[in-house]
């Protein structure tokens, strides 16, 4: 009998621990299923390098935010973040490459205002700004700044406006490209001012810089960053910045309102977005690193340097901008008379 009953308990021991062995894998399973279903991004994330589209040239001011964040975001992902170049098309080849790719997070695009114009520049753009991308950061923001040439004999906007209208057709101004953020600046004061400012379009902030240190052009109308050097050696005359607020840098330089122009801010910002139908997981961390990064005394240093103005934000801001310009854009390029093919 002993024996009998300690081969009965055995033999209940040997059950139950085949159970425990089979629950235990049924758990297993259910977890493992659990995580395929949310998608090997956010199960681990990141296990490979990832890629930062930036649609521009590199050497320009999205290039430049582009390649400190990746170096920034790199040390705190634990995983090589590179830059890619895809320019051309005013920024579309790049910014409709990032749509198309796959939603896990291995593919980023960090884009300039570019992204909410050229919807309403272009007929057919090849990307959709709300249905194609998912809202990660706003990185930074800088002002456009109307420049002068010392031949051009003008020392402040209100000389400009008043000669303006005396002789129509006597000034020009270079811009970084037609349907650029600058060139649609200008095409603001035109409209508020009612002056003729004749466009002289270059192929990026720095040929179009070039144009007016080297009195090609009169005047020229881009971004801080490229014109900043020339302003602080005197080269050229800052008449006006776009920005809502004087700028640090140019504290002596009015605002358009300040010099009477209303309604007719602009600025050039830099922004960090993924395809849509990332995971929600995914997105959450990009936009807690972004954030960080932008806030490292280093990188505020870096970009001030360059004219930026670190004003980093999270997507409910960003989303809320592109929802903003996307129409206010189109609507100066319908009245400018703005066509792009």
């Amino acid at each position: 009998m002993p024996q009998e009953s300690a081969s009965a308990g055995m033999g209940r021991r040997n059950v139950m621990g085949r159970r425990n062995v089979m629950r235990s894998l049924a758990v297993a399973l259910v977890a493992g299923l659990a995580a395929l279903a949310a998608g090997p991004a956010s199960a681990v994330y990141p296990d490979r390098p990832v890629t930062i589209v930036c649609p521009f040239a590199p050497g320009g001011p999205t290039d430049l935010v582009s390649r400190l964040l990746a170096s920034a975001l790199g040390a705190a992902l634990g995983q090589s973040v590179v830059v890619e170049n895809k320019a051309g098309a005013g920024g579309n080849i790049g910014i409709s490459a990032v749509a198309r790719a796959k939603p896990d997070g291995y593919t980023l695009l960090v884009s300039s205002s570019a992204f909410v114009v050229n919807p309403g520049l272009y007929a057919r753009a090849p990307y959709d700004p709300f249905r194609d991308f998912a809202p990660v950061a706003f990185l930074g923001t800088q002002p456009n700044v109307l420049v002068a040439h010392p031949s051009a004999g003008v020392g402040t906007m209100r000389e400009l406006i008043e000669r303006a209208r005396k002789e129509p057709d006597f000034f020009n101004y270079a811009s970084p490209g037609s349907g650029t953020t600058p060139q649609l600046a200008a095409e603001l004061i035109k409209l508020r001012t009612g002056i003729n400012l004749t466009h002289v379009p270059f192929n990026g902030a720095g040929p179009a810089t070039q144009a007016v240190v080297g009195g090609t052009t009169q005047l020229a109308l881009t971004s801080l960053s490229s014109l900043l050097p020339y302003i602080r050696s005197g080269a050229l005359k800052p008449l006006v910045q776009t920005g809502a607020e004087r700028w640090a840098d140019l504290p002596d330089v009015p605002t358009m309102a300040e010099a009477g122009i209303p309604n007719a801010v602009s600025e050039t910002f830099q922004i960090l977005l993924a395809p849509a139908g990332t995971p929600q997981p995914v997105l959450d961390r990009l936009t807690a690193e972004s954030l960080a990064a932008m806030a490292r005394s280093d990188i505020r240093e870096r970009l001030l340097a360059a004219g930026f103005g670190p004003a980093a934000q999270g997507p409910d801001y960003l989303r809320q901008r592109i929802a903003d310009e996307v129409p206010m854009w189109r609507e100066v390029i319908r009245k400018a008379g703005i066509k792009v093919e």
